[in-house]
């Protein structure tokens, strides 16, 4: 797994019992994103599949919308004070002619692994900024109670690294069939979701019509805007939805489902999806 674990000591305590063992952690570092040279953001994140994180954070931030806008990413070396490289700092290079956004002091963001951007005035944002409205695709979507119950398991029995760890967040993508298309591990839920869209980025599969997002955990607003983003129509969470979330789910026509579990689920918008 290289970077993506640690082995820590744990005294465990089992019934009374009392012993001394290595316990496998996931491994949490910061990621330091600059544009065209020069710092945008930090989040905290588990290392592995860094440049499409740092995509998909471009992606759900307006910058990027197709694979032709983005010349490259690199690892930044010289990183560190004697001249090494951290594999913590990305550089991405947007082509020529794709507008810069400009970058100040107010500009500049930090996400934990948390929680990310959230307010009232980012609806708003989003609206402006969305490239493409949330579509179905060539054909209207419609999801059977049945496929959707069955995609918190497929997303489960892909979380290799929550396996040996048990503290990962993770986000898949999945055909209207029901087909796993991709998936996603990482400390924080939002990176997990950036990571999906900044692959689909960078193999030229945006707009994501006629796909479904599932996530462990809730939806939040962050995760419902980056889905909007990406032009995905249903965010499906085993968990609760924020308010700001269904609201953004009702403005843009995506379909928002929580507590998706076992052969139950609550649809807070977009119900026309699923055929009930």
């Amino acid at each position: 797994m290289g970077r993506v674990t640690a082995r820590r000591r744990v005294i465990r305590v089992r019934d009374g019992a009392v012993n001394t063992r290595p316990d496998t952690l996931v491994t949490e570092e910061p990621l330091e994103i600059r544009l065209n040279g020069r710092p945008l953001a930090i989040t905290m994140r588990t290392p592995g599949d860094d440049f499409d994180l740092a995509a998909g954070f471009l992606v759900s931030e307006g910058v990027l919308g197709r694979a032709d806008e983005l010349a490259n990413i690199v690892y930044c070396a010289g990183a560190t004070a004697d001249g090494g490289n951290t594999y913590n700092v990305v550089d991405v290079r947007l082509a020529p002619g794709v507008p810069v956004p400009d970058i100040t002091l107010e500009r500049n963001v930090y996400t934990t692994s948390s929680c990310g951007l959230c307010g009232k005035a980012s609806l708003d944002a989003v609206r402006t900024t969305a490239r493409w409205p949330v579509t179905d695709g060539p054909a209207p979507l419609r999801l059977t109670p049945e496929l959707l119950y069955a995609l918190p398991d497929r997303l489960r029995e892909s979380q290799h690294v929550f396996d040996r760890t048990g503290g990962l967040h993770a986000a898949a993508l999945f055909s209207s069939d029901g087909e796993l298309l991709d998936v996603r591990e990482d400390v924080g839920r939002h990176n997990a979701v950036d990571k999906l869209v900044g692959a689909a980025l960078r193999q030229g599969r945006l707009p994501l019509a006629g796909s479904v997002l599932m996530v462990s955990g809730r939806a939040s607003f962050e995760l419902a805007q980056k889905a909007v983003m990406a032009g995905i129509p249903v965010l499906a969470a085993v968990s609760a939805p924020s308010s700001l979330a269904v609201d953004l789910a009702a403005e843009t026509g995506m379909t928002l489902i929580g507590f998706l579990r076992g052969s139950s689920m609550n649809i807070y918008a977009g119900e026309q999806r699923v055929a009930l």
